[in-house]
């Protein structure tokens, strides 16, 4: 993932050129949509059907780039979730602010039963 929000993109500005704080989410949580969030937040998140978003932890940074440091695993659905194509970061298990997104390489659909899973190692940041 190297897309990042216009939310973020403007408070990463405001710290490093204008002298304006920003206070980092104390946690992050791995949210799952069905079509691109884009820049503005504005894709279509999953909802219902047993979804939450589930929480993300990464490891120090290297060259720009930090890498999910454990397994996450999304409870299992009680109803379609539809085709997972893209992934993103917020910094709120409910609504928030969208941080980080990108697509996924493989989209996958989420039928009833299923549960979706996240290696450590799979997911990585990068701002280069």
């Amino acid at each position: 993932m190297s897309a990042i929000s216009n939310y973020l993109e403007n408070k990463l500005i405001d710290a490093t050129l204008r002298g304006i704080s920003f206070t980092a989410p104390a946690k992050v949580y791995l949210a799952l949509f069905t079509t691109d969030p884009t820049d503005a937040g504005t894709g279509t998140e999953v909802s219902g059907a047993g979804y939450t978003r589930k929480e993300i932890t990464f490891g120090a940074p290297t060259d720009g780039a930090a890498i999910v440091s454990a397994e996450i695993i999304f409870p299992a659905a009680t109803a379609s979730w539809g085709t997972i194509s893209h992934l993103a970061v917020y910094d709120a298990d409910t609504a928030g602010n969208l941080l980080y997104y990108g697509p996924i390489a493989t989209p996958k659909t989420i039928n009833i039963d299923d549960q979706l899973k996240v290696s450590a190692g799979d997911i990585t940041i990068t701002l280069k």
